[in-house]
C-alpha cells in the first residue's frame, strides 16, 4: 500500500514519510503531523507501529517514540494490511440509519450488548457489525474491527455511530472527548421534575435554567460496594452534567413524565444515576429506580400496571449529531421511540385517574 505519489519504487505496504520544516521535537509527534491523511493512521496506531519496529530510518527500526527528528529525515513505515480479529462475525439483523466507507450509524435494539465482554461474547453489536461490514472495514488500530467510540446500555435502545476506518475512529473520538457530539435521549421517569418543587431546590447539584430546564451537575464514580453501579460523588470521580426538559406529564397529580435529556458529558449510566439523584428515577430501572411505583389513583389500574411492570429502563437514544470526521459534513440523525416505550407513552397518555 504505497500512499505517496512519489513512492512508486516502494514495495506494497510501505509508506515513506519525509520530515518537513520546523518539526516537533519527537518522532511520534512528527509522524502524526507528516503522515498523509489518506493513510488513515491514528496516533495510537502510529505508537503501536513504533513499538513493533515498523518505523524505520535508513533501514533500521526506531522504537523510541521520543527519538529526536530533524528536517529532511526519511522514515519508512511498514503499514501492511489490517489483521483479522478473533471475534465471531454473526448474521444478526441491524437497522442501519447511515453508512459510508468510514462510518456507520445504527439504531441499536433493546437487549443487545455493544461490545463482547465476559458473559456476552456473542450476539453483540460488534459481532453483527463484523458480519454486516465485512471487507468494508479498512482497519482500526491495525485490526479489521469496528471502532466503538461510545456505548449505550444493553437495555437502552437507540442511535450509535461506529467507525469503520482509523481516520474516522480518531476524528469521532476527538469529538466525543471535546463533548461536541449532540446526543438527546427520551426517558420515562417517575413524577415530574419542576422548578416549582421546593424539594428539588434543596438537592445538591440540581439547579434550573431558563425555560424550566433542569440541570444536574455532579461527579460520578463506581459505587464503593457494588462495582457494577455508578454513584454520585463530590470529591472524586469524573464531572458529569445532564440537562432535562419535560415534554409530557401523566396523571393527576403527575406520577410520570416523558422527558428529553441531553448530555454535556457522557459517563457510564449518567442519565439513570442523575435522574435517580434528583428523585425522578427512570421507570423500569431495576438498578437505580428504587422501589418507587406509579400510583393507580392517578392514572388508573391499567396504566399503573403497564408502568410498574415495564421490563427495562425506559430510555432511548433518540438524536445523534456530529461532524463527519472525514468529509466535514454536519450530520444529524433521529430514531423514533421503540415499540415498547411508544406503547407505554400511549397508555399513560390515555389514562384516567381511578
Amino acid at each position: 500500500m504505497s500512499l505517496s505519489p512519489d513512492d512508486d519504487d516502494l514495495p506494497e505496504g510501505i509508506l515513506r514519510v519525509v520530515i518537513g520544516e520546523d518539526p516537533p521535537d519527537r518522532l511520534d509527534k512528527a509522524l502524526v503531523r507528516e503522515v498523509p491523511e489518506e493513510a488513515s493512521l491514528s496516533r495510537s496506531r502510529l505508537m503501536k507501529m513504533i513499538a513493533a519496529g515498523d518505523v524505520r530510518k535508513a533501514g533500521q527500526p526506531v522504537t523510541d517514540p521520543k527519538a529526536r527528528v530533524a528536517e529532511g529525515e526519511v522514515y519508512e513505515l511498514i503499514v501492511g494490511q489490517a489483521a483479522d480479529v478473533d471475534t465471531l462475525a454473526e448474521n444478526i439483523p441491524l437497522e442501519v440509519i447511515w453508512e459510508d466507507a468510514d462510518l456507520i450509524v445504527v439504531n441499536k435494539p433493546v437487549g443487545m450488548v455493544v461490545h463482547p465482554a465476559p458473559g456476552s461474547y456473542t450476539g453483540t453489536l460488534v459481532n453483527a457489525l463484523l458480519w454486516h461490514c465485512g471487507d468494508t472495514l479498512s482497519g482500526v488500530g491495525g485490526e479489521k474491527r469496528p471502532g466503538i467510540v461510545h456505548r449505550i446500555d444493553k437495555d437502552t435502545s437507540g442511535l450509535l455511530v461506529v467507525a469503520k476506518s482509523d481516520r474516522a475512529h480518531h476524528g469521532l473520538a476527538a469529538q466525543f472527548e471535546r463533548h461536541t457530539v449532540n446526543r438527546h435521549y427520551l426517558a420515562l421517569v417517575h413524577g415530574m421534575p419542576s422548578a416549582a418543587d421546593p424539594r428539588l431546590r434543596g438537592v445538591r447539584g440540581v439547579s434550573f435554567e431558563n425555560g424550566g430546564i433542569l440541570r444536574i451537575a455532579t461527579n460520578l464514580a463506581r459505587h464503593k460496594t457494588d462495582r457494577q453501579r455508578q454513584a454520585v460523588v463530590w470529591n472524586e470521580g469524573r464531572h458529569a452534567v445532564t440537562r432535562v426538559r419535560v415534554l409530557e406529564s401523566y396523571g393527576t397529580p403527575a406520577v410520570a413524565s416523558l422527558v428529553e435529556c441531553w448530555l454535556e458529558t457522557g459517563r457510564t449510566h449518567q442519565i439513570r444515576v442523575h435522574m435517580a439523584h434528583a428523585g425522578h428515577g427512570l421507570i423500569g430501572d431495576q438498578t437505580y429506580g428504587g422501589k418507587r411505583r406509579v400510583a393507580p389513583k392517578s392514572v388508573g389500574e391499567g396504566a399503573a400496571e403497564a408502568a410498574n411492570t415495564f421490563p427495562r429502563q425506559a430510555l432511548h437514544a433518540a438524536t445523534l449529531g456530529f461532524v463527519h470526521p472525514v468529509t466535514g459534513e454536519e450530520l444529524q440523525f433521529e430514531a423514533p421511540l421503540p415499540a415498547d416505550m411508544a406503547s407505554l407513552v400511549e397508555t399513560l397518555s390515555q389514562a384516567q385517574p381511578r
